[in-house]
């Protein structure tokens, strides 16, 4: 029969490789990133801008536009 699932894991069970694999690189992630400071002091001035402009999208969320119709009350309470 086709669909109808005979073995393997269970739905929902999380794959250990998977976990496994996330552990490891998140002890990799912040063991570097307690370096970081000294290793962007050694990168050039436009090398250093370049680096922290790829990171800001994780620090920062991007602003969304926002429009105004004519129409609308403006919400003074947003501000």
């Amino acid at each position: 029969m086709h669909g109808t699932k005979t073995g393997g894991r269970q739905a929902g069970t999380p794959n250990r490789v998977t976990s496994e694999l996330r552990s490891v690189l998140k002890e990799v992630f912040f063991t570097e990133l307690e370096g970081l400071p000294g290793l962007l002091q050694q990168l050039e001035p436009k090398e250093r801008i370049t680096l922290l402009a790829a990171f800001l999208p994780y620090v920062l969320p991007k602003v969304q536009p926002v429009s105004h119709s004519q129409d609308e009350p403006f919400d003074w309470s947003v501000l």
